[in-house]
């Protein structure tokens, strides 16, 4: 019993300790879309709006741990998720031999 009421009293500890609360929040559905958004103490956002064919555009942020503001910004339609944000990963540059052997290739098709 007294471990119980010492696992309740830790609990309460740690949401007291994320004490978030939503400073604002919006939301507009609308038969050609909609618009929705909410922002909370912490930092954290979310923004988007959609059209009637289901296309989203939106962001979302929130600060790091570390304190670093992160913000992805985002298109999700038929060509899929897009995101954008300083943050993600991206791919290292082409090496210039490979472009070469590229334009070679295009410029000298197989005969096949």
């Amino acid at each position: 019993n007294t471990f119980l009421q010492l696992l309740v009293c830790a609990a309460i500890a740690l949401v007291a300790a994320n004490d978030v609360e939503v400073q604002s929040r919006s939301e507009d559905v609308r038969p050609d879309g909609f618009n929705a958004q909410v922002s909370l103490t912490d930092g954290s956002a979310r923004s988007e709006s959609g059209d009637v064919h289901g296309n989203i555009n939106g962001n979302f942020e929130w600060v790091s741990p570390e304190g670093e503001h992160i913000k992805v910004d985002y298109i999700a339609d038929e060509n899929g998720y897009q995101p954008k944000s300083d943050v993600l990963p991206t791919p290292p540059p082409t090496p210039e031999a490979i472009l070469a052997a590229l334009k070679w290739i295009e410029a000298n098709p197989s005969k096949e």
